[in-house]
C-alpha cells in the first residue's frame, strides 16, 4: 500500500510520514531540503500544480487542506486509483466559521466518491512557537493581552495518530474526528508549563489587544489570523465570532480511536523546550 502524504513539511505532516513506516511517499516542493527519514519515498510536487503530483501507485492520501486546487487535485487522485482520502481539515468548519477555506476542500472530497475522513482540529499549540517564542527567547516575556483567557491547544502528534489510524485502518470511511486536545487552561498555566520545561522564569507584557496584534503581525503572523487569535475578528474576518461555552467541551474522539488520553500542554511544552530557548 502507497500512501501519498501531502503537506509532508508541515506539523503534522511530519509526524504522519515518521509513523506510517515503508510505502509512505512525502510530497514536498524541495525534496533536497526535506529530511525526510530513510523510510520514506521522497517526492517533488505541489498542490498548485495538481497535474504534477506523482498519483501514479498511490492507493491513500493524507490532503493539505489547498482550497485553489483542492477539487483538481481531488479529481487528479481519484483519476489515478486513490481510494481512501484523509483530509486534515479545521474545528471552524464545526462551528460554521469556515467556509471559504477548510469547507470547500472536505466537499470536494466528499463529492470524489471514494473512502474519506476529515480530522477537525482546534487550537494547534505549536502556533506559541512563533507567536511567543521570539520574546520567550528574547527576555522571557509573553505578548498576550489576557493572561487569564482560556485556551485549549492540542499537541500535533495526536492529530498525527488519528490520520495515520484513519489511514491504514478500515472502518474510518464517512467519519468526522473532532480533536479538541485536553481541558481548557489559562495562558498563564500555559506559560507556567513552558517556563517549567525551559528551567526559566516567564512573565507577561502589559499590552493592549492592539499592541499584541500588532506584535504578532511583526513575527510574521498574517493579520486576519492575528485578530482571530486575539478575538479581534472572525475566523474569516469581519467581527468576532461569537464563542460559546460549548467549544471547550472535550471531544472524546481521541481517546475513543487510541485508548488514550490527549497529550497535554505541559507534555507538549517539554516537547518543544529547544524552540523556546536561545
Amino acid at each position: 500500500m502507497t500512501i501519498l502524504v501531502t503537506g509532508a513539511t508541515g506539523n503534522v505532516g511530519r509526524l504522519v510520514v515518521d509513523r506510517l513506516g515503508a510505502g509512505v511517499r512525502a510530497m514536498t516542493r524541495d525534496p533536497g531540503k526535506a529530511g525526510f527519514p530513510g523510510h520514506a519515498e521522497t517526492v517533488r510536487g505541489d498542490l498548485d500544480d495538481p497535474d504534477g503530483i506523482p498519483f501514479d501507485g498511490v492507493d491513500a492520501l493524507y490532503l493539505f487542506a489547498h482550497p485553489p486546487t483542492a477539487r483538481e487535485v481531488v479529481d487528479r487522485a481519484v483519476r489515478a486509483g486513490v481510494r481512501r482520502i484523509v483530509t486534515l481539515s479545521s474545528g471552524a468548519v464545526t462551528y460554521g466559521y469556515d467556509t471559504t477555506h477548510h469547507l470547500p476542500v472536505e466537499q470536494a472530497v466528499e463529492a470524489s466518491g471514494v473512502a474519506w475522513t476529515h480530522l477537525r482540529p482546534g487550537e494547534f499549540a505549536v502556533n506559541k512557537i512563533d507567536l511567543w517564542g521570539p520574546s520567550i527567547r528574547a527576555d522571557g516575556t509573553i505578548v498576550h493581552p489576557d493572561p487569564d483567557a482560556f485556551g485549549q491547544p492540542i499537541h500535533e502528534a495526536d492529530i498525527a495518530d488519528v490520520a495515520v489510524k484513519a489511514l491504514l485502518e478500515d472502518g474510518h470511511a464517512g467519519q468526522v474526528y473532532h480533536l479538541t486536545g485536553p481541558a481548557q487552561i489559562t495562558q498563564r498555566e500555559m506559560a507556567v508549563a513552558l517556563g517549567e520545561a525551559i528551567g526559566r522564569e516567564l512573565r507577561f507584557r502589559d499590552v493592549t489587544p492592539e499592541e499584541a496584534l500588532a506584535y504578532y503581525i511583526s513575527v510574521g503572523w498574517p493579520e486576519e489570523i492575528a485578530r482571530y487569535v486575539l478575538g479581534l475578528g472572525g475566523y474569516e474576518g469581519g467581527d468576532p465570532d461569537d464563542v460559546t461555552d460549548y467549544e471547550f467541551v472535550v471531544s472524546p474522539d481521541y481517546e475513543r480511536l487510541t485508548g488514550r488520553p490527549y497529550r497535554t500542554f505541559a507534555q507538549w511544552a517539554r516537547d518543544h523546550a529547544a524552540d523556546f530557548t536561545a
